[in-house]
C-alpha cells in the first residue's frame, strides 16, 4: 500500500529566494544544498527539494497537515512571515469546513501552499515538527486532462482510495498521501489560480517490497505508462508526471490507521 509522501521535487528560478523563504521564514531545516539544488526537511518523513531551472515555473499546490489544537498557533506564526496569505472573496483568511480548518499562502515562486487541520485526526501519534507544527505532507495537486482516467490509473495500479469523486476533482488517497487530481479546466481555490501541470517529481513511500513487486507485475500488463527500476524501488512516468515508489523509509505503515484517517 501507499503510506505517505516521502519526497517532492519542484523547479525554481531562484535558489536564494527559496532558501530565504523556506529556511529563514518557514524555518525548515536544510537537508542538503548544492550549486543547483536545495532540499528541506519539514518533517522527518518528507524531503522538499527545489532544482534551479532556466525556464518558467508552473506553480504547484501542496498542503501540510497540522494538529487541530495547534492550527490557530500555526496560522498566527504564518502571519509573522513574508508569505502572501490568500484571502477568500469575502475577505477571510481561514476557512472553516465540515471536518476542519485551513489557510492558503504563496511562496516565492507562486506555489500555492496550505496549512490544514482535521478534527478527526488523533494528535498523540506523530510529533509535530517546527514552528508550524507540521505532521506530514498531506496533499499534492495533479492537474490533468482527464480526472477519471488518471484517478483510475492510481486506484488500479497502486490500490489508492477515492473521495469527493467528480469529473473535475477527486481526492486519490494512500495512507497520509492525498493526490488532488483536478481538471486543467478547474481553478485552484481560493484565488481562482489556473490549474496548470507543474514539472515535479513525487516520491511515495510504500509498505513493503512485496507491494513493489505487485505493482511491477501490473505494470508489465499496461501500455499507458513507462517505468524503470531504481536502486530503491520503481520510477513511473504518466501524463507528464514522474512518480518514485520506495520501500526504503522509516514510516510505519500502521500510522495512517493510528491517526484515525478515514481511508486508512
Amino acid at each position: 500500500m501507499i503510506t505517505h509522501y516521502a519526497g517532492l521535487q519542484l523547479q525554481t528560478v531562484s535558489l536564494p529566494s527559496v532558501r530565504h523563504f523556506y529556511h529563514e521564514q518557514m524555518r525548515f531545516p536544510i537537508a542538503y544544498e548544492t550549486d543547483n539544488r536545495i532540499a528541506f526537511q519539514p518533517t522527518p518523513h518528507v524531503t522538499l527539494t527545489f532544482v534551479e531551472a532556466y525556464e518558467p515555473v508552473t506553480p504547484v499546490h501542496i498542503a501540510f497537515e497540522v494538529p487541530m489544537s495547534r492550527f490557530a498557533e500555526a496560522a498566527a506564526e504564518l502571519r509573522k512571515t513574508q508569505a502572501v496569505i490568500q484571502k477568500w472573496p469575502d475577505g477571510k483568511e481561514i476557512d472553516v469546513f465540515e471536518t476542519g480548518e485551513n489557510i492558503y499562502f504563496r511562496d516565492c515562486d507562486g506555489n500555492l501552499l496550505e496549512l490544514i487541520a482535521h478534527r478527526y485526526l488523533k494528535e498523540d501519534v506523530l510529533a509535530p515538527t517546527g514552528p508550524f507544527h507540521i505532521l506530514y505532507l498531506r496533499e499534492v495537486g495533479f492537474p490533468v486532462d482527464s480526472v477519471p482516467a488518471f484517478r483510475e490509473w492510481l486506484r488500479q495500479l497502486l490500490g489508492m482510495k477515492l473521495d469527493k469523486v467528480s469529473d473535475e476533482f477527486t481526492f486519490v488517497i494512500g495512507g497520509t498521501a492525498h493526490a488532488v487530481v483536478v481538471s486543467k479546466r478547474r481553478k485552484w481555490i481560493p484565488v481562482s489560480m489556473l490549474a496548470l501541470p507543474p514539472k515535479m517529481e513525487v516520491t511515495l513511500g510504500v509498505s513493503s517490497y512485496a507491494f513493489l513487486a505487485e505493482v511491477k507485475s501490473l505494470l508489465h500488463m499496461q501500455d499507458n505508462c513507462s517505468f524503470s527500476e531504481t536502486g530503491t524501488g520503481l520510477r513511473l512516468n504518466k501524463d507528464g508526471y514522474t512518480l518514485h515508489l520506495t520501500a526504503q523509509t522509516a514510516f510505519d505503515p500502521e500510522l495512517p490507521a493510528l491517526l484515525n484517517l478515514p481511508f486508512s
